[in-house]
């Protein structure tokens, strides 16, 4: 039995995979502790983890980080990614660090091993000279020279105008990351490090192994991939069947559908309805489809009363739901795009924020979906990319082929397999002191 501790941010996309990886641990006698904020520690205990929460680190709600980081306030698209990495992600770093010190001075580990986003992790690898592994659920997608920069939500160039047009944007992203590089080294300072030299791309990761969510199918043709980065597909613990009382009161009108049933969601950030649930909604609502939205964390009513053929609940359990479910209406979230390709379901994607026109790119670019550009898309756009998805058996067999081979990775147990690997392996890579 090794002594694990795992780092997560304390978002429900970053804690439920991480979860899941825990379960597997556990279950093969491992003592994992989980660092992450106090609303997601009760995740973890269920499975069997030990959680410790967020002490000097300052600890948020999800649902309104702005209440910690103000700058967060009204931010959306590239602003609010700008903000997410300074603030929140390199902001709480060296806090996070003192955590950790503290609890391996109490309880030493064999293992750090997280989130990427929790930039503690490095850190105190770093000061301690622990065995570190990065578990992403997070799309591992690096700056490379066959491939647009992130952020911008572009697809491969074609011809020499295109690759000169990803060459000066690459510049460009390169000078306007100078202020999150500044930002990074004063949290080294303050985590009590030495400056480093490290690229800012390059310190996330671990250098020895990055476990992530994902397969090399789902980005863009490139062969610049370290042989340490190792894909696993989808990061879930579905084989549990949904806690009672997940499943909600109208459950059985979608086991008793005879029409294709349409999921709706919009993840759990940015979730005001009139985004895309609600033009979703009347996108479908003369459709001959069940529609199923998932509010996430919003428990309020949609306003206005709903068309007939539309269940709406906060949560909907996806090991339930998403095998029932022909079609995905989304935002992109990373998680529940793996989600629902590994059940060979198409997409429709709305990525307007963070990640998400990158996800939307390449889902549109593969032709496991439509791309609709925008993170508010109007009605009758949302109804042609459904009609497109539906008529168009292309989109269904792609996503079958990218659901094979996700599934073909192995998911959690590859991870768990990759990771007592690890605790085997030689020393760990020394880093910048």
């Amino acid at each position: 039995m090794a002594s694990i501790m795992l780092t997560a941010m304390p978002f429900a996309g970053h804690t439920l995979p991480l979860r899941a990886v825990a379960a597997e641990l556990v279950r093969r006698g491992h003592d994992v502790r989980a660092y992450t904020g106090r609303r997601h520690g009760a995740i973890f205990a269920e499975v069997g983890a030990r959680p410790v929460a967020w002490q000097r680190a300052p600890d948020f709600d999800e649902r309104h980080p702005a209440a910690t980081f103000p700058r967060m306030r009204g931010a959306k698209g590239f602003r609010q990614m700008l903000v997410n990495v300074e603030d929140l992600f390199l902001g709480t770093a060296a806090a996070q660090t003192a955590d950790l010190v503290a609890l391996h001075e109490d309880e030493p580990w064999d293992l750090i091993a997280g989130d990427p986003m929790a930039l503690g992790t490095r850190f105190v690898a770093e000061r301690l000279g622990s065995r570190w592994a990065t578990v992403s659920p997070l799309a591992y997608w690096p700056p490379g020279k066959t491939v647009p920069p992130m952020g911008l939500g572009l697809t491969p160039a074609r011809g020499p105008f295109g690759r000169g047009r990803d060459a000066v944007l690459r510049a460009a992203v390169r000078a306007g990351g100078a202020a999150v590089t500044r930002r990074y080294r004063r949290e080294r300072r303050r985590a009590g490090l030495a400056p480093d030299r490290t690229p800012f791309d390059g310190i996330f990761h671990s250098p020895d192994l990055v476990v992530t969510a994902g397969s090399p199918g789902l980005d863009y043709p490139r062969d610049d991939i370290p042989a340490t980065v190792r894909f696993v597909g989808d990061l879930t613990d579905d084989g549990r069947p949904p806690r009672p009382g997940l499943l909600p009161d109208w459950w059985d009108d979608v086991l008793r559908s005879e029409v294709p049933v349409v999921h709706v969601t919009q993840g759990t950030e940015n979730v005001d309805p009139a985004d895309l649930v609600l033009p979703a909604l009347e996108a479908l609502a003369d459709e001959d489809v069940l529609v199923v939205v998932g509010l996430g964390h919003r428990t309020a009513p949609v306003p206005g009363p709903l068309p007939r053929n539309a269940r709406v609940a906060p949560m909907v359990p996806y090991p339930a739901l998403l095998p029932l479910t022909s079609v995905m209406i989304t935002n992109g979230g990373y998680g529940g795009v793996l989600q629902a390709l590994r059940h060979d379901v198409p997409l429709v994607v709305a990525g307007g924020d963070l990640d998400k026109p990158e996800i939307a790119a390449r889902i549109g670019w593969h032709g496991a979906g439509v791309n609709l550009r925008t993170g508010r898309p109007r009605s009758a756009s949302i109804a042609a990319a459904y009609r497109d998805v539906t008529t168009d058996p292309r989109y269904r067999a792609t996503a079958a082929r990218l659901g094979a081979e996700l599934r073909g990775l192995g998911g959690t147990r590859a991870a768990a397999d990759l990771i007592e690997e690890h605790l085997n392996s030689g020393p760990p890579t020394t880093l910048a002191a």
